[in-house]
Formats: C-alpha cells, sequence, structure tokens
C-alpha cells in the first residue's frame, strides 16, 4: 500500500504512476478528493492527526508528503502534518517522501544550488522548509525529501501558471512580479512524481535530499513565447514589475506579503543544478516543450468544459 497525503498536481501524478505500476494506492485530503480510479482509495481525514493518520497508514510501504498549504497557513499547519506524517511512518515503518522545494537555500550569489548547498535561509518559510526536513532526519524513520523548483504542468501552480497564462490567454500583455530575463530552472510535476516514486524504494536515496532533474533555466520571457508556439496562440509582450510593487502591497495584503518573502528567486539567477539525481539514478528531464504542451492541451480541455 503507498499512501499519499494530497492530491494536488504533484499528488494525483504519484497516484496515476503507482497505478499504472498495479500499486494499492490511498489518497487523504481533508476533503476525500484525488485521482478517479477503481485502483485509489480516497479517505477524507486531518492529516495533522497523528492518530487518524496513524490508523490509515498502518500498512503504508511508502508515505507521500504531497500536501501544499496556502503560504499564509505555513506556520500553523506544516508543522502539525509533518510531525504526523513522521509519527505514522515511525509506527508503520514506511519510507517517508517529501515533497520539497529550494526555499532553504535562500538566496545564492551565484544563483546556482546542489544538493550540498548550506541550508541558510532567514525568511520564514525557508526556515519552516529546513525544520521539516531536520525533524524528520532526526525522527530515525527512512526518509528523503525530492527537490523542485518552480513547478510547470497541468494544475501546477506557480509565476508562469498564475500571472502568464491568463494574460497569454486573453491575448493581453502580462505583468509579472519577477525580472521577465532571469534564467530560472522550471521542474515539470511529473518529473516530481517520478522522482518521488522512483527514490522512495530505493536505499540509496534515503536519508538525503535530491533535486528532481529538471531542464536548463530558461528565462520567463522566453518560457511564455514557447508556450504560445507550442499552443498556437499569439505571442504576448511580458513586462517585469517593479520589485517595490509586490513589497507595497504586503503591507496590506497578507498574501503579498508572502510571496514578497521568496521574490530572490525571481530578480536574479535561479539555477538548480540537478546532475547528482540524474547519474545516480539514470534519470532524465523531461523536455520543457512536452510540459508545456501538457498545459495547452489542459487549457484547451479545461475551457471545453466550461463551455
Amino acid at each position: 500500500m503507498h499512501v499519499i497525503v494530497g492530491s494536488g498536481a504533484i499528488g494525483s501524478h504519484v497516484a496515476r504512476i503507482l497505478v499504472e505500476r498495479g500499486e494499492r494506492v490511498r489518497v487523504i485530503t481533508r476533503g476525500g478528493s484525488g485521482p478517479e480510479s477503481p485502483q485509489v482509495e480516497r479517505v477524507a481525514a486531518d492529516a495533522s492527526d497523528a492518530g487518524r493518520l496513524i490508523e490509515l497508514t498502518r500498512d503504508a510501504e511508502v508515505i507521500y508528503n504531497c500536501a501544499n498549504p496556502k503560504y499564509t497557513e505555513w506556520a500553523d499547519k506544516w508543522f502539525p502534518m509533518n510531525d504526523a506524517m513522521i509519527a505514522a511512518a515511525k509506527a508503520s515503518g514506511a519510507v517517508y517522501a517529501i515533497t520539497g522545494n529550494l526555499y532553504g537555500y535562500g538566496p545564492q550569489t551565484d544563483g546556482r544550488m546542489t544538493e550540498h548547498t548550506p541550508l541558510t535561509a532567514v525568511g520564514r518559510k525557508g526556515k519552516i522548509r529546513i525544520k521539516m526536513w531536520q525533524d524528520a532526519l532526526a525522527s530515525g524513520v527512512r526518509t528523503i525529501e525530492v527537490r523542485g523548483s518552480d513547478y510547470v504542468g497541468a494544475g501546477a501552480a506557480s509565476v508562469f501558471s498564475l500571472v502568464l497564462l491568463p494574460a497569454i490567454h486573453k491575448g493581453r500583455a502580462a505583468w509579472g512580479p519577477a525580472n521577465m530575463d532571469m534564467p530560472h530552472t522550471f521542474t515539470y510535476t511529473g518529473d516530481m512524481a517520478r522522482t518521488l516514486v522512483t527514490l522512495a524504494r530505493d536505499e540509496r536515496a534515503w536519508g538525503q535530499a535530491w533535486h528532481v532533474p529538471s531542464p536548463a533555466p530558461i528565462t520567463i520571457r522566453q518560457m511564455a513565447a514557447r508556450y504560445c508556439e507550442i499552443a498556437g496562440v499569439p505571442q504576448v509582450k511580458v513586462h517585469s514589475l517593479p520589485r517595490l510593487v509586490m513589497r507595497a502591497a504586503g503591507l496590506a495584503v497578507p498574501m503579498a506579503r508572502e510571496v514578497a518573502e521568496m521574490d530572490y528567486q525571481f530578480y536574479a539567477p535561479f539555477h538548480m543544478d540537478s546532475t547528482h539525481t540524474e547519474r545516480t539514478f539514470d534519470l532524465a528531464p523531461t523536455d520543457l516543450d512536452v510540459a508545456l504542451r501538457e498545459v495547452a492541451d489542459d487549457a484547451v480541455a479545461t475551457a471545453a468544459r466550461r463551455m
């Protein structure tokens, strides 16, 4: 049995991969959502309730942490959920596979990060991610953390999907809280899911953090142009919001304040090196055009459902 906590873009993709491999899958979310499949059992439960989670994971081989609280809820929700999943992994003997990110590294002078880059973040969200990983390591459970950069793929949430896509589909110029000409690593959601599933069952991975195989960095302007070409829509202009704008908005809007805390990722080069994972496990990143085609096809399907 494989248990997945969360049914967003990553959790759902993990479930589909496991089903294709003939595994039994249980997806746990607060509302009982998840992929519709005879091989997927969907359970409504609070992932921060350690007792309930232990009950639901007694026969688990792997527990995948694919949860994703809102930015404004991180301080309140992440530690109870992480603690509960660690307790469940300890009780069942399951591997604890964490969907991670790059926040713990903080800003880097050259913008390049490997798995050996020190965890020196000073921001709130970076410190939260550091403690989550340290708590998992200190618990004694078999654990891995798979770290990805900003996501691209159907259902993924990122600057690209939240800011650029709506403007592109409306044929309007896009304004985003980023330098549109800085190289930035994007991670395909399918590669994150595939790496989680592969590494969770490989004892060489346990006790370490790994970077998801991801394509070479690309600027947001280049990515927007490639998407328009793939989707067969007119090219649009993209503009950078002055960094001060989001920070000023953060004085009154909590979500803007949380986004501004992480804006260093988008106003300087941001390069995640995944060479170590690729060489160790013989994995390769999916071509970015494949991920963008998936986004374009999903946009068409979504528009058709709304008609």
